[in-house]
């Protein structure tokens, strides 16, 4: 059983493909509020144990759990940003159903209200202009913002974000670290990252991924490529 600030637990985790190793012996408790950085090398396993824990990939061997007030749960309010390259372009869908989409499954608010946060996170991310375009004639950029914004608009109390600096430009980058250090404080962030050097300051938490999981205590060791010597 998880602590009270538990949300999510892996125990004894690992993924096999044939033959092939890509994570192993993976353990570790994620909390409420914790703002965990992971990087490591491509093709050390970070995406794959994102889709792990966000229970879209089973494991080979462990288990994830989550939990509410310490109590095993099914779900949580989880928002996620994949990475671009696993999103189908020609898809005919617009910018404004992409954000809104992020609102399927919350039933609590009325169609005013709905409407009032697509609005509001249309602005949020810089897309109020584009919102009518089609995802196909937006720059990778473009696609990037509107799909973070689909990550937020639900106001999860987990958000998971895979590579979100992926075709960003420099002046926008700026202002995601600025929506991130915006949410509150309760909400609990997981972010993979190769360019996480400002991610690092603002994490109190950092994991090197690279087949098993590493944790540095120490901010300076984030992008290390083998484990930490804390």
């Amino acid at each position: 059983m998880g602590t009270t600030d538990t949300i999510i637990r892996l125990e004894g985790v690992g993924m096999r493909w044939d033959s092939r190793v890509a994570l192993e012996n993976i353990s570790f408790e994620i909390n409420k509020g914790d703002f965990v950085a992971i990087t490591g090398p491509n093709g050390g396993g970070k995406t794959t144990l994102l889709r792990i824990i966000l229970k879209l990939l089973r494991p080979t061997a462990g288990s994830v759990s989550y939990y509410d007030n310490s109590v095993v749960t099914e779900r949580l309010d989880i928002g996620y940003l994949p990475q671009k390259n696993m999103i189908d372009s020609r898809f005919p869908i617009d910018v404004r159903q992409v954000i809104s989409s992020g609102l399927l499954a919350v039933k609590s608010i009325d169609e005013t209200e709905r409407q009032a946060r697509v609005d509001h996170m249309l602005g949020v991310v810089g897309l109020s202009e584009l919102q009518r375009n089609s995802i196909g004639e937006l720059s990778g950029g473009q696609l990037q913002r509107a799909l973070l914004g689909r990550a937020l608009i639900s106001r999860p109390s987990v958000i998971v974000l895979d590579e979100p600096l992926s075709y960003i430009d420099k002046r926008f980058e700026g202002h995601i670290y600025e929506i991130l250090s915006s949410l509150e404080k309760s909400t609990t962030i997981l972010l993979v990252s190769h360019e996480i050097t400002t991610i690092a300051s603002m994490a109190n938490r950092h994991l090197i991924v690279d087949r098993t999981v590493h944790e540095c205590s120490a901010a300076h060791h984030y992008a290390a490529r083998t484990p930490c010597d804390d």
